[in-house]
């Protein structure tokens, strides 16, 4: 027999090729002529590629773009994937690009579909050449469309936008500008940053969950983590993935300051992605109405205990609480609360430095059943469900503090687990599943640790402050933060509060 030509296709590559089809592994075996255990052991690197299969699953994809897909046209579909580069326009046959060829977007629609979701792909003209959307205008556009449609509820939004506009002399620019003449000799081009459209799609539809992706060159893991959480926080995003296009590395950022998925195997990445994302759309929030101009609540009031003042300056001067640096400013992740009043809730501020916590204060949320909540003082922290839902299945316990530090590896007290992989914090699932994880420690101090997120402790008005410190300092490493420091993290003297 001919020894067959061995191709450059690798095992991930094949993975890739199934999951832009949207085929199980059985049925990509099935179309390729393979038994399921030799197709397997080709997708796992086991066996090399030959260049006649590698041809066909060429030959297969390009049926599969050719052809009109009613699933992928619907304007019904729950699941909304955005790809493909576009261009800006500087004078006539002149413009800017950001090159991307929708080779990722097809892959996450082709996952989704595997998945059983309804998915519509819409690509740039560079990605389709039949499509309508090609500058950053078209886009804009689309991305009002999506918006417009209440039966998106997932937005995959992978488009390689061009950051800047390009001006040249004085000179609107514009696809019928006048256009250069290369006689002319060298010219000189001012670029101006374009608008980020992502930033706009979640503002007037929260219950739409929004993918967002981000690209560095050569970074290092920790500088792939703060890119993903600068482009997150401010932006209303739900996930980001981010990939370094020189190491190779992805990862996926999560609201609550998480690394996911950190693996050069781009298409584990993808399916992780896809997978967090079904997961966490389900999940359901109570949103707060803030009365404009009402007063919150001193941090030195007479209604939060002292022992809750106490804890909580004592993590504030450990460093507990470590900034990010965000387009609102310095933040920092967690939240605190106190029981009070005629339950009413005491709780820390959404987006503020609690390092500033005296200047800053505390925000107060009146319950109005299960989802209204009413805040004086400001935007109420995103942990005020978790606190609603702690409060009213513990009423012995009075305090919650709560912040983004890992547990030791030698904690010598139990501290019960649980998974934070498919709750967005802030919603209620996650809320109820803090609550349910909550264990007593030591008397009247109750503790839960979310995994990759942080610990929940919680505690009576009259228990021993100093014995919530002490249960704090010897199982929780308050130097370190989990999903990993920043650039803005806390590193100089403790604020006095």
């Amino acid at each position: 027999m001919p020894i067959q030509e061995k191709s450059n296709m690798t095992g991930s590559g094949l993975r890739a090729w199934r999951n832009r089809m949207g085929w199980s592994r059985d049925e990509a075996a099935e179309k390729l002529g393979l038994k399921r255990d030799t197709y397997k052991k080709l997708e796992n690197g086991n066996r090399p590629i030959t260049q006649k299969l590698a041809d066909e699953t060429k030959r297969f994809e390009a049926l599969k773009t050719h052809t009109n897909d009613a699933v992928l046209n619907s304007k019904d579909a729950h699941v909304e994937v955005v790809g493909g580069g576009t261009i800006v326009h500087v004078r006539n046959h002149l413009a800017l690009s950001a090159p991307a060829y929708g080779s990722t977007a097809r892959e996450v629609a082709g996952i989704f579909r595997r998945r059983g979701y309804q998915t519509n792909l819409t690509l740039t003209r560079m990605a389709d050449s039949s499509s309508e959307y090609e500058t950053n205008d078209d886009m804009q556009r689309l991305a009002n469309e999506i918006v417009e449609n209440p039966a998106r509820k997932i937005v995959i939004w992978n488009p390689a936008i061009c950051d800047f506009e390009g001006y040249i002399g004085d000179v609107t620019p514009h696809a019928k500008a006048e256009r250069l003449k290369s006689r002319a000799g060298d010219q000189t081009m001012r670029l101006m940053p374009s608008d980020k459209i992502v930033s706009g799609i979640r503002r007037d539809r929260k219950d739409l969950f929004l993918v967002a992706f981000k690209t560095t060159t050569g970074a290092s893991a920790d500088e792939m983590y703060e890119a993903g959480l600068k482009l997150m926080k401010g932006s209303h995003i739900n996930l980001v993935l981010v990939n370094d296009v020189v190491n190779r590395l992805n990862m996926i950022v999560a609201p609550e300051e998480a690394r996911y998925h950190v693996t050069p195997e781009r298409v584990e990445a993808m399916e992780g992605l896809v997978d967090m994302a079904i997961l966490r759309s389900q999940c359901r929030f109570t949103r707060s109405k803030v009365i404009k101009n009402s007063k919150g609540v001193d941090w030195q009031s007479d209604i939060i205990s002292d022992n809750l003042r106490t804890v909580v300056n004592h993590c504030i001067q450990r460093g507990a609480y470590k900034p990010v640096d965000t387009k609102r400013g310095l933040v920092t992740a967690g939240h605190f609360a106190a029981r009070g009043p005629e339950e009413k809730i005491i709780t820390s501020r959404r987006w503020s430095n609690f390092n500033d916590l005296a200047q800053n204060g505390m925000v107060l949320i009146e319950p109005k059943g299960r989802d209204d909540v009413i805040a004086y003082g400001g935007k109420p922290s995103v942990g005020g469900m978790s606190q609603r839902i702690i409060f009213k299945d513990h009423p012995n316990l009075d305090n919650i503090v709560h912040f983004h530090c890992p547990l030791k590896s030698d904690a010598p007290d139990y501290i019960p687990l649980r998974d934070q992989r498919p709750y967005e914090c802030g919603s209620h699932e996650c809320g109820q599943n803090t609550s349910d994880g909550l264990r007593e420690i030591e008397d009247g101090i109750w503790g839960v640790m979310l995994d990759n997120h942080g610990p929940n402790i919680v505690y009576g008005k009259d228990v021993d402050p100093q014995r919530v410190i002490n249960v704090i300092e010897r199982n929780f490493d308050l130097d370190d933060k989990t999903g990993g420091k920043v650039g803005a993290a806390w590193s100089g003297a403790r604020p006095s509060i």
